[in-house]
């Protein structure tokens, strides 16, 4: 009987992770086949997701945020010039309009006393994730995407509360950043 729990368990944990692929997939898919970038795009949200638009705080894009339906949305416009976007406890990310420098990040990172680093879950030229621990394990993201003709820092924000969010969590907002639905510049 127990077996069968455990079994039946792991079959709907791989169930969901294929399900989130293909959706990452679908997603990726559909915007790529979008034509011109001055017509409207009419592209689906991931399962449980909506495209929030920017575009009344500046921002020329849309970006994928955790149905809000489900939790309270509050967007913030910083005093330092972030956006900072938050829905529920697990979805906290932050917009900068800024070149980043993703070389000096690694190394913040790497000699960070407190917050250990431990590795880099995604390395690439302008994204990466990594592994660090406090007390436990928890992760965090910094990605640099070029939209029109600015260049965006989108990274997670650590909750008021001190609790570290997990790797689905930081998962969901990286996904989130990387597929950034690009809207047409307005007309001058």
């Amino acid at each position: 009987m127990c077996l069968h729990y455990i079994c039946s368990t792991k079959k709907q944990t791989d169930m969901k992770k294929l399900f989130t692929v293909l959706s990452v997939l679908a997603l990726s898919l559909a915007i790529s086949s979008c034509g011109d970038k001055g017509t409207k795009q009419n592209i689906e949200a991931p399962a449980g997701m909506v495209a929030l638009d920017l575009s009344k705080f500046g921002k020329q894009f849309s970006i994928f945020v955790p149905d809000t339906t489900a939790a309270k949305l509050e967007v913030v416009e910083q005093s330092w010039g972030a956006l900072e976007i938050k829905v529920g406890k697990n979805f906290h990310i932050s917009v900068t309009e800024d070149p980043g420098d993703i070389e000096l990040r690694k190394s913040d990172i790497k000699s960070n006393d407190v917050n250990i680093f431990k590795s880099f879950v995604v390395e690439e030229p302008l994204t990466i994730m990594w592994e660090s621990a406090i007390t436990k394990p928890e992760y965090h993201f910094y990605t640099i995407k070029k939209i029109g003709n600015n260049n965006y820092v989108f990274e997670d924000v650590v909750p008021t509360d001190g609790e570290p969010l997990g790797k689905e969590a930081i998962q969901k907002m990286y996904d989130s950043a990387k597929n950034i639905i690009e809207k047409a510049a307005p007309d001058a």
